[in-house]
């Protein structure tokens, strides 16, 4: 039965329950009218689930997987990218087997527009399409805030590259793939510390916003466990000058300057850093893995060293496969940033719809309760690695980061060694 058949039988039935009701009357004298009125009710009710249950709904063999994902905003850029990953991954598998019925995937794309006020909005507008389990979001902030509505409306969502805890804690319904901002954060913290030996680092996050507050707040702490001194700034929405936090780490002597900020904000970063001479190493997380940040390096007087969940070249079939498909669309490559660079965040969305499909024949349904209950058991075997999931919050069971490096020159990433935590 599709979403549009549910909603009317449901309407159906609280129209059924009114009419029968001790609590509802009509203000009328033909008591016959009432009677036909439920007559017809209890009909089409009926017919519609005689339709539904036939197998004459043309949307029978069709299962709808969500997409919660920004278009626009601060992470527009990254949410595109990882867009990208899952629209690849329908390409090449278009289909699923479910007992004896082999659907069609139709994605649904909601763009949350970067924005924790319109989280809710895309959240709805996704469930009342029918989706039966939902990917996203790029962005742990609207993750948040559009988690609530995921759970009232009963589906499922699996996020992709989300971070920050709160996205899956204490709920039963939203799930994830990808490390989080706890593990991330240290790994960080202690690269600064122990490889690039820096004793004090300037940490700039943006204010209100869930995945850098968060990621900083991590690092700090296992900084500062270390021995290290940390200075901390945070700037507003819509800010574009960062020429005086620049000054501000410079002038307060620290090492390292740490900002896993959006895209956006980030090549304004890289720009100003250039020109004020920064002479200090920037770090950032997953969020600056991008062609976007990589173009904004090349040629400039910038040191770069990010975290993130898949180096390009770790898996060459798949990466011939992406580069080939991106570069035959115009619209593609140019969500892609204009080139072919495979982020991680692409990685990811490519695995995360293998994840739904596999939860989808775990359940032998299309049913969202019934893939909720299934996801908790689901592993694959993906490009960016082996997934499977705790049994507490639903979260990936992972233990290796990766490390890039920005070639200002070649304009490319160079791979460090991966940091693998026991």
């Amino acid at each position: 039965m599709n979403a549009f058949t549910r909603k009317v039988k449901n309407c159906i039935i609280y129209a059924i329950f009114k009419l029968t009701s001790s609590s509802f009357t009509f203000e009328m004298e033909e008591k016959n009218m009432k009677r036909t009125m439920l007559s017809v009710l209890i009909l089409s009710l009926a017919a519609l689930t005689l339709f539904a249950g036939g197998g004459s709904d043309a949307d029978s063999t069709i299962v709808k997987i969500g997409v919660f994902e920004p278009a626009s905003g601060d992470n527009g850029a990254g949410g595109k990218q990882e867009t990208l990953g899952i629209q690849f991954a329908n390409y090449v598998t278009p289909t699923v087997q479910v007992g004896d019925t082999e659907y069609t995937v139709e994605l649904v794309i909601a763009d949350n527009e970067s924005s924790n006020d319109r989280a809710a909005t895309a959240a709805a507008t996704l469930i009342n399409a029918g989706s039966s389990v939902v990917l996203g979001s790029y962005g742990s902030g609207v993750s948040i805030a559009g988690s609530d509505t995921f759970r009232v409306g009963g589906v499922p969502v699996i996020g992709i590259t989300c971070t920050n805890p709160q996205v899956t804690e204490g709920n039963s319904h939203y799930f994830r793939i990808c490390f989080l901002d706890p593990f991330q954060g240290t790994v960080l913290a202690n690269y600064a510390y122990q490889t690039l030996g820096a004793r004090k680092v300037y940490c700039l996050a943006k204010l209100g916003d869930d995945y850098s507050g968060g990621l900083v707040n991590y690092f700090v702490e296992r900084f500062t466990s270390l021995g290290g001194e940390v200075v901390s700034e945070t700037f507003p929405e819509g800010n574009s000058d960062f020429t005086s936090y620049i000054a501000n780490a410079k002038n307060s002597g620290c090492e390292v300057f740490f900002s896993p900020v959006s895209t956006e904000a980030a090549q304004l970063i890289i720009n100003q850093a250039s020109s004020q001479n920064l002479g200090m190493s920037i770090l950032a997380g997953d969020t600056w893995d991008s062609n976007v940040i990589l173009q904004a390096a090349k040629g400039k007087n910038v040191d770069i060293t990010i975290t993130t969940f898949y180096p390009e070249g770790a898996n060459p079939e798949f990466d011939s496969a992406f580069k080939e498909w991106v570069n035959a669309d115009a619209t593609r490559l140019s969500n892609n940033g204009g080139d072919d660079t495979i982020s991680a965040v692409t990685a990811m969305g490519y695995d995360a719809y293998y994840f739904a499909l596999q939860a989808i024949k775990n359940a032998a349904s299309t049913d969202p309760g019934d893939i909720m209950e299934a996801l908790w058991s689901t592993e694959i075997d993906g490009v960016t690695g082996h997934i499977a999931l705790e049994q507490v919050n639903g979260d990936a069971i992972r233990n290796t980061v990766f490390v890039k490096h920005a070639n200002t020159t070649t304009g490319g990433w160079d791979a460090l060694p991966a940091v693998v935590v026991d």
